[in-house]
């Protein structure tokens, strides 16, 4: 499967890249809310997981913008903010799932393949 990350903590994307390639999986790395989109726009990936607070911007607008061209690849939204409505905007937003950091690497895996299969 080929994986986008969009994350701009080093030390979380760098543990996240790895695990997605030792289970197997290819991954890009976008550290910004910018390449995250011209990359997502390639339509090559089968599921994005998608931080929401980057350094030049949410990413509730790259979501929100697949959603609005009718791309319907699997969002996974990973991010330290818990608050309830953080989760209910992402997930009316579009994403298929919701991740608070910090979580294990092993559900991730496990999520990933769900939204996958789901789609």
């Amino acid at each position: 499967m080929n994986v986008l990350l969009v994350e701009d903590n080093l030390v979380l994307g760098d543990a996240i890249s790895d695990h997605i390639a030792a289970d197997g999986h290819s991954v890009d790395w976008c550290l910004n809310l910018a390449d995250a989109t011209e990359a997502a726009g390639t339509g090559k990936y089968a599921v994005i997981l998608l931080d929401l607070r980057l350094p030049d911007g949410n990413g509730l607008t790259l979501l929100k913008t697949l959603r609005c061209e009718a791309n319907s690849v699997p969002v996974i939204i990973l991010t330290a903010h818990d608050q309830a409505s953080d989760q209910i905007e992402g997930l009316q937003s579009g994403a298929d799932d919701f991740l608070v950091k910090p979580f294990g690497l092993s559900e991730l895996s496990e999520r990933m393949n769900l939204v996958e299969r789901r789609h």
